[in-house]
């Protein structure tokens, strides 16, 4: 997948949206915080280990902050009764 196709926006109905609105005001308090420790982590790292070590260790804070996101996602779904298949 490019990287366009990855940052094309997703089209969403009302309520999509309102949902949307809501989980990312459980989850921008974090943002902040998540971004300013990956760079940290990127600016201990000397050049030689940005990609390897440095690369999976960032991929791994990335992945566990997706989690996150779905978790509050699932949260935000169970709380409106709206757990299903679809």
């Amino acid at each position: 997948m490019s990287r366009q196709q990855k940052q094309t926006k997703v089209a969403l109905t009302a309520d999509q949206e309102a949902e949307a609105e809501r989980i990312y005001g459980l989850i921008k308090g974090k943002v902040d915080e998540q971004v300013r420790e990956m760079a940290r982590l990127m600016a201990s790292k000397k050049t030689c280990e940005i990609l390897g070590p440095g690369e999976f260790q960032l991929r791994d804070r990335l992945n566990e902050f997706g989690a996150g996101v779905v978790e509050a996602a699932l949260n935000e779904r169970v709380k409106k009764g709206g757990v299903s298949g679809s």
